[in-house]
């Protein structure tokens, strides 16, 4: 790409991606990835206008559900990618043994590879386990390796197991507006790090046949979390996830979670597609994968309708 090139595509790039980030710009890399996202702002925010404000402090929302499937980490790295390419500096916390939104981020979780398990099993400073994510500049991710796994039964002798992970966010020496957590899907110390260390749970719900299920029991969680370990924790945001619009069961499940929790489910629907599925095949969210898509426009206006909620209460 030639320098009058890359002159001309920046003038189309969202204001507010260009303006208030403080990181350097995404525009100056020729990376494939770069194209990607400068091509995923075009097509999601054309004419610049859409404003994703930063909140006046760091955001910290634990991505929890302990039923697998539900599409934590499908969320946790989409809305991380929509809030980035549109001014906001996003970490991702990958604390899932997986290892799914490292993957989804395209960033290295071999064995070997420094990650968050060295952070909270042995002290390493989370700076030193961080990656950049290729192309979005406005985004790093703290990434899961196989080791994690056996991280719960090295932690129980150690002294304030549940807090390791809230001492090592408190000492990250970058500003950072949103930290997003993506749990594993379970209730185990893993989960109450999460929980302790974030402010903040965003529960994503998939509109299928018992989608409540356990629900309970991870509300009572986060209440015994709050009681005892973290009483700034709230339960922020509930997102319906996998909404199928062709069966009555889907609009059921929606109305259920929406007249129980009321304003606290996004007005934004992520729906079930393909592209969505497909996306992390290919080491990208479906942001930069099909802008175009219906599961990235959803995720995009679920993730500026939290920016606007994260404004309006640090306004309050």
């Amino acid at each position: 790409m030639q320098p009058e090139q890359v002159a001309d595509t920046n003038a189309d790039v969202s204001r507010e991606t260009s303006e208030t980030t403080e990181w350097p710009s995404p525009w100056d890399d020729d990376l494939p990835l770069a194209r990607e996202a400068q091509r995923a702002v075009k097509v999601l925010n054309p004419g610049g206008d859409v404003m994703m404000p930063r909140p006046t402090k760091r955001r910290v929302l634990g991505i929890a559900n302990q039923k697998g499937g539900v599409g934590k980490t499908t969320s946790a790295v989409n809305l991380a990618v929509a809030l980035a390419l549109h001014g906001n500096r996003v970490m991702v916390i990958d604390l899932d043994p997986q290892g799914n939104a490292s993957t989804g981020l395209s960033v290295e979780h071999g064995a070997g590879t420094p990650s968050i398990y060295e952070t909270i099993v042995e002290g390493t400073p989370l700076a030193d386990v961080v990656q950049q994510v290729e192309g979005i500049p406005n985004l790093v991710c703290a990434p899961a390796t196989i080791d994690l796994a056996g991280s719960e039964v090295e932690l129980v002798s150690v002294v304030a197991r549940e807090a390791r992970l809230r001492k090592a966010l408190d000492a990250y020496p970058h500003d950072v507006d949103y930290v997003l957590i993506d749990c594993p899907p379970s209730l185990g110390l893993l989960t109450v790090n999460a929980l302790v260390a974030a402010e903040e749970v965003l529960i994503p719900i998939q509109c299928e046949y018992y989608a409540l299920e356990g629900l309970g029991q991870l509300l009572r969680n986060i209440e015994l979390v709050k009681v005892h370990l973290n009483p700034g924790l709230s339960v922020s945001t509930i997102l319906l996830t996998m909404y199928d619009k062709r069966t009555k069961l889907a609009d059921q499940v929606e109305q259920e979670v929406r007249g129980h929790f009321g304003d606290t489910v996004l007005k934004a629907v992520v729906p079930r597609s393909v592209r969505v599925s497909e996306s992390p095949g290919y080491g990208q969210s479906v942001m930069t994968y099909d802008p175009g898509s219906r599961g990235a426009t959803s995720y995009f206006e679920a993730a500026e309708e939290i920016a606007r909620r994260g404004a309006q209460l640090g306004a309050a």
